[in-house]
C-alpha cells in the first residue's frame, strides 16, 4: 500500500499517552490518518497524573515527546472525549474508521479484597489512583478535585513500585508539615532526596517530630517484591534478583523512614463510627511461588488505609471482557474478541501474554544498570517507556497488515469523521491549534525545581 493509498483510511486511537502517542506516529508516518481522543484536556495520562510530581524533568521530558509525536498534520486530537461517557463505543462503530484502537491504560484501581471496605472509601480508605493524582495538583490554583486528608501512622497495603511512591507521599508530607509546626521551611524535593538526610541535618527524628510513620504490609516476602525488571529464569539469576530487591526495600526505607510488614494479607474490616479504622490481617508463608494462608492473624488499628495492588483497564460497554481484562481472540495483535477492526494496546492489555512480553521486556534492561541498581533513577523510567513504545511499533505493524486487508474508505465516510470530530473539538473549546491548546491547558508548575 502506498501513502497516498493509505490517507484513505481513518483510524481511531482512543488514550494519548505514551502508547497511543507512539500507535498514531507510526500511523501517521505510513500516512495513515488518525483521530486521537483522550478523556482529559491534554493527553499525557499517568505521566501527568500518575508519576509522582517530584519527577517533573522527567515528566516534562515525556510530555514534550508526547506533543512532537501527536503534532502532525496526519493526527487530530479531540480533548475531553472518554471513551463510555462522551463517546459511545457502539455509536463509535457506525462512524466507519478502518481500525479503532484501544489505549485507554488501566485507570481503575483493583478492589482491595475484603468484604464490605469499599463502603469506607473517603472515611478511612483511599485508593492510589484518585491519591497520587490529588498529590500531583493540589497545588493548582484551580485543583478542583477531591481532597485527602494525610494521617501519621497510616498503613499501605501493596508491594510494587507503586506502593513505594505512596509511602514516599505519605512520609514526605507528614514529615513536611511536622517540621513546619517547628518553623523548619523544607520543599517536597530536598525531602524527596532523603527524609534521613534533612532530619539528620536538623538532629531530629521522627519520635522528635512526634510522627510514627506509615507501615507497607505486603503479602509476600521482601525479595519477592517485583521491584526490578531482572531476569529470573535460572536459580542463580532469582537469587541475585532477590538480593537486589531486598537492597531496592532497605535503601526506601533508609531514605524515607517507613516500617514494613511481609506476609501479611489483609482478610477482614475493623471499623468504628462509620469509619475504617484498621484491618484484620492474616500471616502467611511463601512456598515455592505460592502465597499460603497460616493460622497466626494479626489486627492493626490505623487511621488511614491506602490500597495500592494493581490498577486494570476500565470496561467499557459494547467491549467483550474477560473478568478485568479485555477480551482478547488474538494476543499476536490484541484483536478485540467479536471485531476485526478493534485491538488494545499498551497498559490497557493487561491479560498473561502482555505481562509476560513486558517481563521479557524488562530483561532487555542492561544489566550493568540492574547490578547497581538501589533505587529508580529518571534513566530507568526512561527505559520503561522506550520499551513500551517498542512493543507498540510491533504491535502496529501487525494492525496495519490488517488494516491493509480492508477497503478504502468513501470520501463522504471521511468528512463525515471530520465533521463529527470537530464538534467534538468544539465541545471542549479546542480550535485545533495543538500548541497553543497544551500552552493554555498545562497546570502550574511548582517552583524551586531542583538542578
Amino acid at each position: 500500500m502506498s501513502l497516498k493509498d493509505s490517507g484513505h483510511h481513518f483510524i481511531a486511537i482512543f488514550g494519548g499517552a505514551v502508547a497511543g502517542a507512539e500507535a498514531a506516529h507510526q500511523l501517521s508516518k505510513r500516512g495513515f490518518r488518525v483521530v486521537i481522543f483522550d478523556q482529559a484536556l491534554l493527553p499525557y495520562g499517568k505521566i501527568e497524573d500518575g508519576l509522582p510530581k517530584w519527577h517533573a524533568k522527567l515528566r516534562d521530558k515525556e510530555e514534550a515527546n508526547i506533543d512532537m509525536k501527536i503534532n502532525q498534520p496526519n493526527i487530530r486530537f479531540v480533548p475531553g472525549a472518554r471513551l463510555g461517557r462522551d463517546v459511545d463505543f457502539e455509536e463509535i462503530l457506525t462512524w466507519g474508521f478502518s481500525a479503532i484502537i484501544l489505549a485507554t491504560g488501566a485507570w481503575k484501581d483493583r478492589p482491595l479484597p475484603v468484604e464490605g471496605v469499599d463502603e469506607f472509601v473517603d472515611k478511612g480508605l483511599y485508593y492510589q489512583n484518585s491519591f497520587v493524582h490529588w498529590f500531583n495538583h493540589k497545588h493548582e490554583p484551580a485543583y478542583s478535585g477531591p481532597r485527602f486528608e494525610i494521617m501519621d501512622n497510616a498503613i499501605v497495603v501493596g508491594g510494587g513500585l507503586a506502593s513505594l511512591d505512596v509511602v514516599k507521599i505519605l512520609m514526605i508530607e507528614t514529615v513536611q508539615k511536622a517540621l513546619q509546626q517547628r518553623g523548619i521551611d523544607v520543599d517536597m524535593f530536598r525531602l524527596e532526596h532523603g527524609i534521613n538526610k534533612v532530619l539528620d541535618q536538623h538532629d531530629l527524628s521522627l519520635s522528635d517530630l512526634g510522627l510514627k510513620g506509615c507501615t507497607l504490609f505486603y503479602r509476600r516476602r521482601a525479595i519477592d517484591m517485583p521491584l526490578s525488571p531482572m531476569a529470573t529464569d535460572t536459580p542463580e539469576k532469582l537469587e541475585k534478583a532477590q538480593t537486589v530487591r531486598q537492597k531496592i526495600l532497605d535503601n526506601f526505607q533508609r531514605k524515607y523512614l517507613f516500617r514494613f510488614r511481609p506476609c501479611c494479607v489483609p482478610v477482614e474490616r475493623i471499623s468504628k463510627n462509620g469509619r475504617l479504622s484498621g484491618l484484620k490481617f492474616q500471616r502467611t508463608r511463601v512456598e515455592g511461588n505460592k502465597v499460603v494462608g497460616t493460622d497466626e492473624f494479626l489486627e492493626v488499628h490505623t487511621p488511614l488505609v491506602i490500597s495500592s495492588i494493581g490498577s486494570i483497564p476500565e470496561m467499557i460497554k459494547g467491549i467483550p471482557s474477560d473478568g478485568n481484562t479485555f477480551s482478547i481472540s488474538d494476543t499476536g495483535s490484541c484483536q478485540i474478541d467479536g471485531f476485526d477492526h478493534v485491538f488494545a494496546i499498551g497498559n490497557a492489555v493487561t491479560g498473561k501474554g502482555n505481562i509476560n512480553e513486558s517481563i521479557k521486556h524488562g530483561k532487555e534492561i542492561s544489566e550493568e544498570i540492574m547490578d547497581n541498581f538501589l533505587v529508580w533513577h529518571q534513566e530507568d523510567y526512561e527505559n520503561w517507556h522506550r520499551q513500551t513504545a517498542a512493543k507498540v511499533d510491533r504491535d502496529i505493524a501487525k494492525i496495519v497488515a490488517v488494516i491493509e486487508k480492508r477497503k478504502f474508505m468513501p470520501d463522504d465516510v471521511i468528512q463525515s469523521i471530520l465533521d463529527k470530530t470537530k464538534k467534538l473539538q468544539e465541545n471542549a473549546g479546542f480550535d485545533g491549534d495543538y500548541e497553543s491548546w497544551v500552552k493554555r491547558n498545562t497546570p502550574p508548575r511548582l517552583e524551586n525545581l531542583p538542578d
